[in-house]
């Protein structure tokens, strides 16, 4: 089953197992948006969760994969600058350095290829951008063989348990880390920020 036809089957559901769940953690990320106004992307927007953590001064661009995770999306958009866009995180239908901000929540993980994600979003990021990232990762040397094991199975309905951050980072040269928290189960869930260097 592809992620397309899985998540427009999760869209009904989807707010009810992650809202309360996440609401904090998106609403700490997104404090880090700049004070003045900024282009931002949201990409994996989902249902609009981070919808209500976001201040009124930027332009937002939110794009999914599904019609079904936008459609509820904008229900939340309240008096919010959005524009919405039905694409692939790992394709982003958008040109080199059109963005200040890139928002990846509980993306990076879900998608077959975390690395063209990642490199999707620091290619669609101006120099000097940062990436907001909240998602769970395994870390470097982690055994973890029950999420190891279960990720095959579970990646085919909803989302990986088997990814190494710091392998997509390493994977895509010219992003730097400026902070990495931990932020739910343990800090198996983190909250990232990265910076896209200047040339």
């Amino acid at each position: 089953m592809s992620l397309q036809t899985s998540y427009r089957f999760i869209a009904p559901f989807y707010d009810a197992f992650l809202r309360g769940a996440t609401a904090a953690q998106r609403q700490r990320s997104l404090a880090r948006l700049p004070q003045q106004g900024a282009r931002v992307l949201l990409s994996g927007a989902g249902t609009g969760l981070d919808f209500p953590y976001l201040p009124a001064l930027h332009d937002y661009t939110a794009l999914d994969l599904t019609a079904a995770m936008l459609d509820r999306s904008r229900k939340r958009a309240r008096d919010l600058r959005m524009e919405w866009v039905q694409g692939d995180s790992m394709k982003l239908p958008f040109d080199d350095a059109s963005f200040d901000v890139v928002v990846l929540h509980l993306i990076v993980a879900v998608v077959p290829e975390p690395q063209r994600c990642l490199a999707e979003a620091a290619r669609v990021l101006k120099p000097g951008g940062r990436i907001l990232l909240f998602d769970k990762f395994l870390r470097c040397g982690e055994r973890a063989w029950l999420r190891r094991g279960l990720s095959p199975l579970v990646a085919q309905l909803a989302t990986r348990l088997d990814v190494v951050f710091e392998d997509v980072l390493a994977a895509t040269p010219g992003l730097s880390v400026l902070s990495d928290e931990p932020a739910l189960a343990g800090g198996w869930f983190r909250r990232i920020e990265l910076l896209k260097e200047s040339r």
